[in-house]
């Protein structure tokens, strides 16, 4: 749901200034995770993808998500956008078949190499197990043939791209690591199952015993809303692509700023022209984990807190670099103090009273807009030179916001484009409860 409405807050953004906007959202459906998770509750994969897609469509619609499409990885104009893919890529030579062996994580959908794996033991039983450093998930060695795709033939392009774009990746720090990942560790992708491990995917054109990695797959998705491939590479653009940008959390950031821009740049086909990759929410200074039992369900929040409510504290308190600790008693505070005593309150005082009216104060504050000679008319008539200096410094806090929320908006920060809102809310409300100062509602 954080990923839901960052995206859907940067869409709203841009529709304010007018300008035209797309936002794509959907469910990835296949691989290793997915059959295995349909396998435990014995319900055929395509059974088990429906209910589970129809959740998230549900959750996007609850929480007034402004989407135009929702795509699933199974439909078939994806799937005949991943075979075409596949194809394109095979053409041009970047595909080969070759023997692979590796430690893999069923749970990532991913390959580690030797230096990224780590014995653990189990609190519960006392097994040991082989994980991922990076997640902590269990990993399996596993040893097969599989097709290839010749990522390591595109370093240097990829690294030309990351040095021309510095802030390809916000935050900046996670830029540095997408760096430091394709300097230090990158090497070819393996980029197919054998079928006899999984099934459940989009088989291998021309090779029906092999099924496509569910990260080549999935990361098309975006292409697919687009019209490719039934769309010229420059008639993408009136689809919407490339995208302004791509919004992700924190662990799936290699897929997104390594393998999808390699894959598009094989394809002479242009990347993201930015990408968010967000922290994660926690409860008690913990990760999420339904083993824990510390988990959040989105639809009980929702109904408890009002939509509004938790779209606010999810963007105020969210965070891009780090990540931000879930609380209830958090959501009570800011809406008391920023919701209801903030804005509610300093709303109620601006509209209420009878002395004057807020259609008459609009009026004028846009007649100064359009003559900037005539701005200190009609609405500075009507005040008391008594409260000129509290007028002057609130219209200084306004102006401040101006220009200060638009532009960490434009970096992508909207939580701290909304903490400016909010202290600006704080400012003006402390002001109108001081002493003296009952007049300048």
């Amino acid at each position: 749901m954080y990923s839901m409405v960052l995206a859907d807050v940067l869409k709203r953004w841009r529709t304010l200034q007018d300008q035209p906007a797309l936002l794509c959202t959907g469910t990835d459906e296949h691989g290793m995770k997915v059959q295995r998770a349909a396998a435990l509750q014995d319900m055929d994969p395509k059974k088990f993808c429906d209910a589970t897609s129809t959740t998230f469509r549900d959750l996007a619609e609850k929480m007034d998500m402004d989407h135009n499409f929702f795509i699933r990885t199974t439909d078939e104009a994806h799937v005949e956008a991943v075979e075409h893919f596949w194809k394109l890529l095979d053409e041009k030579g970047y595909i080969y078949q070759s023997k692979h062996q590796g430690w893999y994580c069923v749970s990532d959908e991913t390959f580690y190499p030797p230096t990224g794996i780590e014995k653990k033991v189990d609190p519960v039983t006392g097994k040991p197990y082989m994980a991922s450093v990076e997640t902590g998930n269990a990993v399996e060695f596993i040893e097969e043939k599989n097709y290839h795709f010749r990522l390591t033939a595109l370093k240097d392009r990829l690294l030309e791209y990351y040095d021309q774009n510095p802030e390809w990746v916000v935050p900046s720090t996670r830029m540095t690591q997408v760096r430091r990942w394709v300097s230090d560790s990158l090497s070819d992708l393996s980029i197919s199952r054998p079928r006899s491990r999984l099934e459940w995917g989009v088989p291998v054109p021309g090779d029906s015993t092999h099924t496509i990695y569910v990260w080549v797959d999935a990361l098309i998705n975006y292409l697919t809303v687009t019209g490719f491939p039934h769309k010229a590479p420059d008639e993408l653009r009136a689809g919407g692509w490339p995208a302004d940008v791509q919004v992700l959390g924190k662990d799936i950031l290699r897929f997104h700023a390594v393998y999808w821009p390699a894959l598009l740049m094989a394809l002479d086909l242009p990347p993201p022209k930015r990408i968010l990759s967000h922290a994660h929410w926690t409860m008690n200074q913990r990760k999420m984990s339904k083993s824990l039992g510390n988990v959040v369900n989105p639809f009980f929040a929702l109904d408890r807190w009002g939509v509004d409510a938790m779209r606010f504290y999810l963007i105020h308190d969210g965070h891009i670099e780090r990540d931000a600790s879930y609380d209830n008693a958090h959501i009570v505070d800011r809406y008391k103090k920023t919701l209801q005593g903030g804005l509610g309150n300093l709303l109620g005082r601006v509209a209420r009273p009878k002395v004057w009216r807020v259609r008459d104060a609009v009026a004028a504050a846009s007649e100064g807009m359009q003559d900037a000679n005539r701005a200190q008319g009609p609405l500075t008539r009507t005040l008391e030179t008594s409260i000129a200096d509290e007028v002057a410094r609130h219209t200084a806090v306004i102006q401040r916001l101006i220009e200060d929320a638009p532009e960490k908006m434009e970096q992508l920060q909207p939580g701290l484009a909304l903490r400016s809102i909010a202290d600006a809310i704080y400012e003006v409300r402390l002001d109108t409860n001081r002493p003296g100062a009952a007049r300048s509602q």
